[in-house]
């Protein structure tokens, strides 16, 4: 008997089994969410005008929880000062006027993708100069309802933002663009805006930036009062900092490369004018056209750049080569006539000297033949005292003769001035240059660093 029972009983529970099974089979879940959201949205049940209750049902504000997932960021413009973004955009609140029956946890949630159905936030992007929704190949929009009244709104858009920059270290800087997201018109007594506890703000993982690198973002609020309320805010601040890599390798070194080219012209001969102004005049004009370029990609503002001041020394020392060749070249002139006046003064005073002992011989012959003359002695005597007072005067005002310095003696080498001039030159502008470059690195690293 008991194995005869055992056995029932097991047919029996059995066959309750099937035929739940087979009753829930038969239940169309679909037609189950069509009635549940007949019950809630229908007419005259819901009214999307009227904003929902506070937490538990109280008359407060609503409270409405944002968070963001940065999809990609396309650029960041430093003239028009101003970044793109593509992000999904999420909300979540509640709505206690959404309540409804799981059916036993069968129901997880309800998707609409009409956002008129039910009450949204009046947000807006404050510092949006462009913006527009995806609809391809339908539009990138959902609403979840879940059966405790939480409602989760998600949308992706893409952005074109204002982004006020500070170019005193380009193109060593970093910026800081910020995302500004606030009520339009429900004040704080109404609508709250709360960053989502855990994790607001997401950033793609592959995220690349041609001229910049995401070091770090921050979330903070930005409440702002006007006359007609207070308004509740969020913002995230993305902090950027350009990578200088490329204007390493597309501003610094070719700029240096035309100031050392410049410093050709001071090793060529003093005589080969055509190469010394062709060289100089083309560094001068390939140097300005750098400039002009550079300068054409920014914005023009009032203060100086790191940039402005690295390109105005280098076209400074190109200019300098260009105006050392002049020198040279007056100073080499000036030195050939002062050697032709020279030569002549010599013919001069040759000549002179000539008429003047033709002069003197005339003279002896037309004297007395028997005119004596006395002679006296060009040697001098051991024993005379005069010549040995004059020799002791003459040891006393004589001085031993000043060592000259290295500089005069390497100098005294190059007999033209304008052959000083050039080898001068060649050490004064590469250790005047070099000294600039090691005072402007220090400069705008240190300061780099503490704006960090």
């Amino acid at each position: 008997m008991g194995t005869g029972h055992y056995f029932w009983a097991i047919f029996y529970f059995t066959s309750l089994c099937s035929a739940s099974l087979a009753n829930n089979a038969k239940i169309n879940f679909r037609e189950k969410e069509k009635k549940v959201l007949d019950q809630i949205l229908g007419a005259g049940k819901y009214d999307a005008r009227i904003r929902p209750s506070g937490i538990n049902g109280t008359d407060g504000p609503a409270v409405v929880r944002v968070n963001i997932f940065v999809r990609s960021i396309s650029k960041i413009d430093d003239v028009t000062m101003e970044y793109s973004v593509q992000l999904t955009f999420r909300e979540q609140w509640t709505d206690e006027r959404l309540k409804f029956d799981d059916i036993q946890g069968r129901l997880k949630y309800l998707t609409l993708t009409e956002a008129n159905r039910v009450w949204m936030p009046d947000l807006f992007f404050s510092n949006e100069k462009e913006g527009h929704f995806h609809n391809i190949i339908m539009p990138n929009v959902y609403i979840r309802i879940f059966p405790n009244g939480s409602v989760l709104y998600s949308i992706r858009i893409s952005l074109t933002l204002a982004c006020p920059m500070n170019l005193k270290l380009y193109p060593l800087d970093r910026q800081i663009c910020s995302l500004r997201m606030a009520s339009y018109g429900w004040t704080t007594n109404d609508l709250v805006f709360l960053w989502k506890e855990g994790d607001p703000v997401q950033v793609v993982k592959n995220l690349h930036l041609p001229r910049f690198t995401l070091e770090k973002f921050l979330t903070d609020y930005c409440n702002s009062k006007t006359n007609t309320g207070e308004y509740s805010c969020l913002k995230v601040d993305l902090l950027f900092k350009r990578e200088f890599s490329y204007y390493l390798i597309q501003i610094y070194i070719p700029c240096c490369m035309l100031v050392i080219v410049s410093w050709v012209s001071f090793w060529l001969d003093q005589g080969a004018v055509p190469a010394r102004v062709s060289l100089g005049v083309t560094t001068l004009l390939t140097m300005a056209t750098q400039t002009s370029g550079i300068n054409a990609s920014l914005p023009p503002v009032s203060y100086t750049k790191a940039i402005d001041v690295w390109t105005g020394v280098c076209l400074t020392f190109v200019f300098g080569a260009l105006l050392e060749f002049a020198l040279v070249n007056y100073a080499s002139r000036s030195g050939l006539n002062k050697a032709n006046m020279h030569k002549e003064n010599m013919k001069k005073k040759r000549r002179d000297l000539e008429q003047a002992s033709l002069d003197a011989a005339s003279d002896l012959l037309d004297t007395d033949s028997n005119a004596t003359f006395a002679m006296k002695p060009l040697v001098r005597h051991p024993g005379d005292p005069l010549a040995l007072e004059k020799l002791r005067q003459c040891e006393v005002h004589m001085q031993p003769p000043k060592r000259p310095s290295c500089c005069k003696t390497w100098l005294s080498k190059f007999p033209t001035r304008s052959k000083r001039i050039d080898v001068i030159s060649r050490i004064t502008f590469p250790l005047v240059f070099a000294l600039f470059n090691l005072v402007y690195w220090s400069t705008y690293l240190f300061r780099e660093e503490d704006d960090e």
